[in-house]
């Protein structure tokens, strides 16, 4: 058996696009993922792929270690329309933190996380396309995500620990 990958078309390439949307509607990341590389594979650049690679990866996050932020990073860094890259970045952020807090990390631990998503928002907001309030509605979904834990949740000072006198070696 042939067990190598073949390369679809550059004429296809929107059509797979659309799958791999689909796909992601579908609740299939794995499958609109795939399709992300096949494009990307025929055309390195593509900014719809990049940006649906990006968000296959983030719907695919569990807050552990496995979760391939660097990977979802690099794909957004690769958008060339600062909106685009700033606004995705942001969702990278609030998705991670989110995914991390289903997990059961404590939220002081992802204040510096939805901080992050919240600049990127505000500065995509800065020069958003007119009609486009993409990026007020995620920051008004993380400002949510901050009220839904209490200040002191969310500002948890470090616990110190008396190690004792120092002087006593």
């Amino acid at each position: 058996m042939e067990l190598e990958l073949k390369s679809i078309s550059m004429a296809g390439v929107a059509e797979a696009n659309a799958k791999a949307e689909h796909y992601r509607l579908l609740n299939q990341p794995k499958e609109a993922e795939s399709i992300c590389l096949d494009v990307l594979a025929t055309d390195p650049e593509n900014q719809i792929a990049l940006r649906n690679l990006g968000l296959a990866v983030t719907d695919q996050f569990i807050g552990d270690a496995s979760d391939r932020y660097a990977e979802v990073e690099a794909a957004f860094n690769r958008l060339t329309n600062q909106y685009e890259h700033l606004y995705y970045m942001g969702i990278l952020h609030e998705r991670r933190a989110k995914a991390q807090l289903a997990a059961g990390r404590p939220p002081h631990t992802l204040l510096v996380t939805v901080e992050e998503a919240l600049r990127c928002f505000k500065e995509a907001g800065a020069i958003r396309p007119k009609g486009n309030d993409d990026p007020i509605l995620r920051w008004n979904s993380c400002i949510r995500l901050l009220q839904s834990h209490s200040e002191a949740e969310w500002h948890k000072d470090t616990e110190t620990v008396d190690v004792g006198d120092s002087h006593s070696f």
